[in-house]
């Protein structure tokens, strides 16, 4: 129903939630922000009084079943997802939640056949959103030829300089809490999937070059989630796709994605979303203006209203989408782990 109220209950009001989904869903016409739970009552507690959230829940369970609301926004960390999405689904209500969308690719699967079979729910994953304002030129551009054939594409994300021995641990170091998700790879990939679609092969090269950290508690925590990745990539579209993520390059040249086709040359710099390209014949890349209209912005509360009301699709990020690169990580990751080509889909 296009008039349909929606009323939110917010399980995890994390960094994230706070500062992007509650006010993105307050601007919002129609949209009621009913309900919190956090890992704690009195952290809930305080971000229903800063937000003026009336209801606070002791656990995300009972939230989840209260009859007070239709549409559940999962804000924790990986390792819940899965629970917290099949019981929002089960309970008849429409979910978004926090990328990455699991721990591993049978999670993501278990989470895409449950949403499939609730059809009338809509079933959103917190999209990637550092390209945005260049995706749909990006698109149009590879659409109308400007690169001819593309041959290959590098993705470079350098993180913190050198290496860092005495950082503090942090739950993205742990396994059981993130899963296959390494550094920023996920993101990223998403992003490549928009421009070019998913790979057909993966081949990984990984390091954890800082084995331990200290916990809020000071004690030491053995680390098996790499801060360096190195990825090869055979894409079903042709190119082939190199990325390198890391925490531990020093001094690196900037971060940025570079397009290599036959006829031309299209270069993004992540750092500011700018877009640069040359063709055959020229002499240097030259900036290329994206006018205001052609440049996506975020609008992942919006897009999931109207999906409720039945205004338009989910496309970022869809379910089917999250499988896809819940596939590549856990695909790299093997890769790394056995020194072989792992081949998708899984």
């Amino acid at each position: 129903m296009t008039d349909e109220m929606v009323r939110i209950g917010f399980v995890g009001a994390g960094a994230n939630t706070k500062l992007r989904h509650i006010p993105g869903f307050r601007e919002l016409d129609g949209v009621e922000l009913v309900s919190v739970a956090n890992r704690s009552r009195a952290s809930g507690q305080r971000v229903a009084d800063e937000h003026r959230i009336a209801t606070v829940y002791d656990n995300w369970q009972d939230l989840i079943e209260a009859g007070d609301t239709n549409a559940i926004c999962i804000g924790t960390w990986p390792y819940t997802h899965r629970t917290m999405v099949l019981a929002s689904l089960d309970a008849g209500k429409h979910v978004m939640t926090e990328a990455r969308m699991a721990m591993n690719a049978t999670e993501a699967h278990e989470m895409l056949d449950a949403s499939r079979r609730k059809p009338e729910l809509v079933a959103q994953i917190v999209p990637a959103p550092m390209t945005l304002k260049v995706d749909a030129t990006i698109k149009d551009l590879i659409a109308d030829g400007y690169l001819g054939d593309i041959l290959s594409v590098d993705i470079v994300v350098h993180q913190d300089g050198f290496v860092d021995r005495d950082g503090p641990f942090h739950w993205r170091h742990d396994r059981e809490l993130s899963g296959y998700n390494i550094l920023q790879m996920g993101i990223w990939y998403e992003a490549a999937m928009r421009w070019i679609g998913p790979a057909a092969s993966v081949t990984a090269v990984a390091r954890v070059n800082v084995p331990a950290r200290k916990d809020d508690t000071g004690a030491l925590r053995w680390i098996t989630v790499p801060d360096h990745v190195e990825v090869l990539c055979e894409m079903v579209s042709g190119p082939v796709v190199r990325m390198r993520f890391s925490t531990i390059t020093g001094l690196a040249p900037d971060d940025g994605i570079w397009f290599f086709g036959t006829e031309g040359t299209l270069r993004v710099e992540s750092a500011i979303m700018t877009l640069h390209g040359g063709r055959r014949g020229d002499d240097a890349l030259k900036e290329i203006e994206i006018p205001p209209e052609k440049q996506g912005s975020w609008r992942v509360e919006e897009e999931f209203v109207r999906a409720i009301r039945g205004l338009e699709p989910i496309t970022h990020t869809s379910f089917e989408d999250g499988v896809k690169y819940m596939e590549f990580t856990e695909a790299v990751t093997r890769s790394a782990q056995t020194g072989k080509k792992v081949y998708l889909p899984l």
